[in-house]
């Protein structure tokens, strides 16, 4: 079987990792970057550690406007489809890549899979709602992180396309955590004490690209006495730079960093606030409380469990959970095994019946961690 994987940003290329490394054991993978992330530390990074070989095709579509980016990136892909005529393309997430790629292979009648499949955040003024939206609508067989999205999809009219296989991105961070505790120092090397710091990220549209809200984040920040990690987004930084933003000493600004260096960073920090999914979900994966920078959250099985708050960007929630927040001692194990990049390479396998069959998952065994309770 020849496949088509498509990835373009940070997110697409870890959870590319365990699905590529079973399918090319027994199948043709071709590999597309569309090149929505190009620098260095959001992108090459990530392929150097995880052993990604390097992509078949480099798009290099770079950023842009949405729409722009969006179009460029189909207009590209179809042209690849057309002379590779895979047999199966492979998208993954929310971002423009997901979206473009979903569209281009739809339109050529070449079956589409849309693993994190049924995520919603019902905002649909996030960029990312929208593309994950239309992905699910045209993609031929669903691959779900979690219960919740099955039901999200069944309540949208789709249901015998849908399998529950867990999260990808969980394989890739318990086969990756050991190697990352042995090879990344960055927690020595920038002086920090464990659990003696917060790691702060922000990317999404609607906290860079408001100044108001952006503003309130950053005066919180300073306001906390306690130091923080803030590894900077190409965006964000670009947002702060425009408005002119100073951080307190205690907030120390940094260039964003490799995915072994972001797994102890995120490891040993006290508290984790992020605006971003897929540090949510490794927050949940090793056990560090969360606060969330956004009114909304797809994954909403954090915040039930009560080890995710919503904080949005109010000075005073953020800093009334900063030191008060307080997860149970359970944390169940929501998103799986650890096994979904196996399931989905089972399930491809099975042929064109897939495309009408619904798939059984058994119960997930508990998450632990080194270090973690």
């Amino acid at each position: 079987m020849k496949i088509v994987s498509v990835v373009g940003a940070r997110p697409d290329f870890i959870q590319a990792w365990p699905v590529s490394r079973v399918l090319r054991a027994r199948h043709q993978e071709i590999l597309v970057h569309t090149g929505q992330h190009y620098d260095y530390r959001m992108s090459q990074t990530f392929f150097d550690e995880l052993g990604i070989s390097a992509p078949d095709y480099n798009l290099g579509v770079g950023s842009g406007p949405h729409g722009w980016q969006t179009a460029e990136i189909l207009t590209r892909l179809e042209e690849v489809l057309l002379v590779e005529r895979p047999d199966l393309v492979i998208v993954r997430g929310d971002t423009n890549s997901t979206l473009a790629g979903a569209l281009a292979t739809s339109k050529l009648h070449i079956p589409v899979a849309h693993i994190e499949a049924g995520e919603r955040s019902y905002d649909r003024r996030m960029p990312e709602e929208i593309n994950r939206v239309l992905a699910d609508r045209v993609a031929d067989v669903h691959f779900c992180v979690s219960r919740t999205a099955v039901r999200r999809l069944a309540a949208e009219g789709i249901t015998g396309s849908v399998h529950w296989v867990g999260d990808v991105m969980l394989d890739a961070f318990l086969q990756n955590f050991p190697v990352a505790r042995r090879k990344s120092d960055i927690v020595e090397r920038m002086g920090l004490t464990p659990g003696k710091y917060a790691l702060v990220t922000i990317h999404r549209a609607a906290n860079t690209d408001d100044p108001v809200r952006l503003g309130h984040i950053v005066e919180t920040l300073n306001r906390i006495p306690e130091t923080i990690i803030f590894p900077a987004h190409p965006r964000t930084r670009k947002a702060l730079t425009q408005f002119g933003v100073r951080f307190a000493e205690q907030v120390r600004f940094i260039e964003p960093v490799s995915y072994f260096d972001m797994m102890m960073l995120e490891q040993n920090a006290r508290l984790i606030a992020t605006d971003s999914s897929g540090v949510q979900r490794e927050a949940y994966f090793l056990g560090i409380p969360c606060l969330t920078l956004r009114d909304e959250t797809e994954w909403v099985e954090t915040v039930e469990v009560g080890w995710n708050k919503l904080v949005g960007a109010d000075p005073f929630r953020m800093i009334d959970a900063w030191f008060s927040f307080a997860p149970p001692a359970v944390r169940p194990s929501i998103f799986g095994d650890g096994t979904a990049g196996q399931r989905i390479a089972q399930i491809l396998e099975g042929g064109p019946v897939m495309f009408g069959r619904s798939e059984a998952v058994k119960s997930l065994r508990e998450l632990s961690l080194p270090g973690n309770a």
